[in-house]
């Protein structure tokens, strides 16, 4: 198991210094074109995946610190009942894992998530994002293929 929480504090030591670079070098919300369909624009999101509950009257800091924390506790008695043999449902887990934690320690550290990543087509703009969201949705996609496909070979 400690390989598997290992990987999810690099998770969460990337995502936090890749925020910190954000805020140090990005003026909050000027895009830097990178390149076409890609930016880093610095944002703030106090509220969930794609800004939801973000306009609430600040409750909702707390509600998210208390699932993150509960989803992340979960998280870790999950990968204690791993067995060896099941590496990618901890690979997954442990994803999921750091990058809960990652947007954990912003909201709790300064009452909100720090988004920079940016990809848009044309006029379209996906929500921005950082390393732990895209760790929870790399996560999420391999828990996915865990349950259809690793499961039914007995991995």
């Amino acid at each position: 198991m400690a390989k598997w929480l290992g990987l999810s504090v690099v998770v969460i030591m990337l995502d936090q210094l890749t925020k910190h670079l954000a805020e140090a070098r990005l003026v909050y919300g000027e895009p830097l074109a990178v390149f076409p369909s890609f930016n880093l624009t610095l944002l703030y999101n106090r509220g969930a995946a794609f800004s939801f509950l973000s306009d609430a009257a600040g409750w909702q800091r707390w509600f998210f610190v208390t699932v993150s924390f509960s989803a992340s506790a979960f998280l870790v008695y999950w990968l204690r009942k791993l067995g060896p043999q099941q590496r990618l449902l901890a690979l997954a887990l442990s994803l999921v894992l750091g990058g809960a934690v990652g947007n954990l320690v912003d909201r709790l550290l300064i009452g909100h998530v720090v988004d920079f990543i940016q990809l848009y087509y044309r006029d379209f703009y996906w929500p921005a994002f950082n390393v732990a969201d895209s760790a929870i949705s790399v996560g999420a996609v391999l828990l996915v293929w865990d349950a259809l496909f690793a499961r039914s070979k007995g991995s």
